[in-house]
C-alpha cells in the first residue's frame, strides 16, 4: 500500500456513470458471443504463457512450449486500424513472430467509466490473420515518464490526479506515484483491459503485458509534495530495510544517505506498478514487465539526468522487493557503443531477472547485438519503430525503415524455424554467442569457452586459407553455438568463421571431427521441431573452420576426444 487515504468525495459516482460502467462490462462479456455469431469459432483455452525459471536461466513458455520472442515494436502512434495496415508488411518481411504495440488508456476509457475495446479486438484479430503473437504495452500514467496517453479527464483534473512537486514547490510535468485517485483509476482501467483480453483471447494471441512505459521522471529526483515529505521523513519500509540490512525504523536518509531520494521515488513508483500488475493478473495471469529508460552503464550520474524512480540498473533490487507482481524489468537500449550494450545485458540478465530486450534501436548496426543477447540467455529481442508510417527516431534509430529491415530479417528468418530449440537451450545455459566487434583493437574476433572447448569466432575471413580475420566492411557478423552434449554442438551464424578446439587439452589428448551435418528444423506435427538432414560438410568445407556467409545455414557438429589409439569421449550419433 502507498499509505495514502482516498478522497471520500470522489468515492461517490453518479448512478448514470455506474450504469454506463455496467453496460460496458456487459458489452465486454458479450464480445465472444458476438464473434461466434459472425462465424468465428471459439477455440479451447490454451495453456497460459508463463516464464519458466531453471537453475541456469529462464524461458518464455507459449502453448506449453519454449518460445524465443523474435519481436518488433511499432511506432507509438501506429496503434489504430488505419496505420496498422502499414505495420504488418514490415513485421511480415522481418519474419518476426511477435508484435509489440501500445494500448493507450485514452483509447479504451475516453470518458471515465466508459470502456471501448474495439481497437483491442481489431489488433488481436489482425495478429491472428498474420500468425503473430502480441505484447501489449500499457501507456497510462507514465509513457516516457509523462502522462501523454492518459485520458483528457485525467489531464484536466490535476487536483484529483496530482503531479509531482519540485523541491522549490513548482508543479512538475510527471504525475505523482502517491496519487491515490490516479492509482485507483489506472488500476481499474488496466483490470478492465485484462478482463476483456481474458474473454476474447482464450488461445493467447497476447502473450505478455508491459505495465506503463519508461516510468520515473526527468529533472526531479522525487516528489516533494507535502505527503511525500511526510513519508520521506518517516521510516523506510521494513521489507526494504531488511533487504539492504539496515536497522529497523531507519528513515530514508538514515538508511540510504545520498541515494535516499531516488530510492524513495523508485519504491513508490514500483509499488504503484505492482498494484496495477497484480490487479491485472487477477483477471488473466500473463507475464508482466516494466521497461527502463536507462542510466549510464558505467559509474553514477546525477539522478536528475535520467528517469529517476524507473527501473534503472542500480535500483533493480528495489523493484524486486516492491513489485513482485512484475516478472522482470527490462532495458530499452538506444546506445550504439557495444561495450555499453554488453554491460546492460549483464546488468539486467540476473538470476532473479530474466533477460529481455523489449526495445533496441532499429538501425542496421543494432541487429548484430541479437547474438550477444542470445548468448546471455535472452527470452526476447525487439527493435523499435518497425513500420512504414513514415516516422523514424534518428539518431536513436535508423533514418529510414528500408535501410534496416534486412539486418534483422535475416536473423529472424534463420531462427524462426528453430526458435524453440534455442529458447530451451538458452534456459539451460547451453547457448554461447557473440557479435562482431566494431573496435579493431579486439582483433576482429571473439573467443567463447564452452565446457572443454574454446570457440573462436573470426570475422572478415575468406572461406579458404588461414589468413587472420580482418573484419567485415561493416560489423555485421555474429555466431551462436548451442552445446547439445559434451562433444556435440549446434552452430549457426552470418559473416563469420567458427573454429572449435580443446580449451585445455590433457597431455596427449587430441580432437577429431566426426561429422559436420548441415540441416534445418521443421515442424514435427506435434507442436515441436525436428531436425532434417540436408548434407554433410567435408574436405574444403571444413579444412579452415566452419565458414558462415550471408546464406542461412545451420550445422550439427560432433567431435571425438582421443588419446593415442583410444577414444576418451565422442559425441553420440542421433
Amino acid at each position: 500500500m502507498l499509505g495514502v487515504v482516498p478522497n471520500s468525495q470522489t468515492e461517490i459516482r453518479p448512478r448514470r456513470r455506474a450504469a454506463k460502467t455496467l453496460i460496458a462490462a456487459l458489452a465486454s462479456l458479450m464480445a465472444p458471443m458476438a464473434a461466434q455469431a459472425q462465424g468465428a469459432a471459439s477455440p479451447a483455452a490454451a495453456p497460459l504463457p508463463r516464464i519458466e525459471r531453471t537453475a541456469k536461466g529462464a524461458m518464455l513458455m507459449v502453448d506449453g512450449a519454449p518460445f524465443l520472442m523474435l519481436g518488433a515494436q511499432a511506432n507509438n502512434s501506429s496503434n489504430y486500424p488505419e496505420p496498422l495496415k502499414k505495420v504488418w508488411p514490415t513485421i511480415d518481411a522481418m519474419g518476426a513472430n511477435t508484435l509489440e504495440i501500445p494500448v493507450a488508456w485514452e483509447q479504451i476509457e475516453p470518458r471515465e467509466g466508459e470502456f471501448d475495446f474495439s481497437w483491442v479486438d481489431h489488433v488481436v484479430g489482425e495478429a491472428r490473420k498474420h500468425d503473430k503473437r502480441l505484447i501489449l504495452l500499457w501507456f497510462a500514467t507514465w509513457k516516457n515518464t509523462a502522462p501523454a496517453y492518459a485520458p483528457e479527464w485525467v489531464k484536466l483534473d490535476p487536483k484529483r490526479f496530482p503531479h509531482m512537486l519540485t523541491a522549490k514547490g513548482d508543479v512538475h510535468y510527471a504525475m505523482s506515484p502517491l496519487g491515490s485517485e490516479t492509482l485507483k483509476a489506472d488500476t481499474r482501467a488496466f483490470t478492465a483491459l485484462m478482463h476483456h483480453i481474458a474473454q476474447i483471447d482464450p488461445q493467447n494471441t497476447v502473450i505478455m503485458m508491459q505495465v506503463e512505459n519508461e516510468v520515473g521522471s526527468y529533472g526531479n529526483v522525487r516528489d516533494f509534495s507535502p505527503m511525500a515529505q511526510k513519508l520521506f521523513a518517516g521510516p523506510a519500509p521494513q521489507a526494504l530495510l531488511k533487504h539492504y540490512g539496515k536497522p529497523a525504523g531507519s528513515s530514508w536518509a538514515q538508511a540510504f544517505g545520498s541515494d535516499a531520494d531516488e530510492y524513495f521515488q523508485a519504491w513508490y513508483v514500483a509499488s504503484y506498478l505492482n498494484t496495477v500488475a497484480k490487479a491485472g493478473k487477477a483477471e488473466k495471469n500473463l507475464p508482466m514487465y516494466a521497461n527502463a529508460a536507462l542510466a549510464s552503464a558505467f559509474g553514477r550520474q546525477s539522478a536528475t539526468t535520467y528517469s529517476s524512480g524507473g527501473p534503472v540498473h542500480h535500483v533493480i533490487d528495489i523493484y524486486k522487493v516492491a513489485a513482485p507482481a512484475l516478472d522482470l524489468v527490462a532495458p530499452d537500449i538506444y546506445n550504439r557503443d557495444e561495450k555499453a550494450v554488453h554491460a546492460y545485458l549483464d546488468l539486467y540478465g540476473r538470476p532473479d531477472n530474466p533477460l529481455m530486450v523489449p526495445e533496441i534501436g532499429n538501425d542496421a548496426e543494432y541487429a548484430r547485438f541479437f547474438w550477444d543477447a542470445l548468448g546471455k540467455g535472452t527470452i526476447g529481442y525487439s527493435p523499435f519503430g518497425m513500420d512504414q508510417t513514415g516516422y523514424y527516431n534518428f539518431p536513436l534509430g535508423a533514418k529510414g525503415i528500408d535501410d534496416t529491415i534486412n539486418g534483422f530479417a535475416r536473423i529472424y528468418h534463420l531462427f524462426a524455424p528453430m526458435q524453440a530449440v534455442w529458447a530451451k537451450a538458452a534456459a539451460q545455459g547451453q547457448v554461447h554467442a557473440a557479435s562482431e566487434p566494431a573496435d579493431p583493437v579486439a582483433g576482429h574476433k571473439r573467443e567463447l569457452l564452452i565446457g572443454r572447448y574454446k570457440a573462436t569466432l573470426g570475422f572478415g575471413q575468406d572461406a579458404f586459407g588461414f589468413e587472420p580475420p580482418r573484419g567485415n566492411p561493416h560489423p555485421t557478423g555474429g555466431a551462436a553455438i548451442a552445446q547439445l552434449g559434451p562433444d556435440e554442438f549446434l552452430i549457426t551464424g552470418f559473416d563469420a568463421r567458427v573454429t572449435l578446439n580443446l580449451a585445455t587439452p590433457a597431455p596427449g589428448e587430441t580432437l577429431t571431427l566426426l561429422r559436420a551435418e548441415e540441416g534445418h528444423y521443421a515442424p514435427d506435427g506435434k507442436g515441436g521441431q525436428v531436425w532434417v538432414f540436408d548434407r554433410v560438410w567435408n574436405g574444403d568445407q571444413i579444412d579452415y573452420g566452419f565458414n558462415f556467409t550471408s546464406i542461412s545455414q545451420v550445422l550439427k557438429v560432433r567431435y571425438a576426444r582421443m588419446k593415442g589409439t583410444g577414444v576418451i569421449a565422442a559425441g553420440a550419433e542421433h
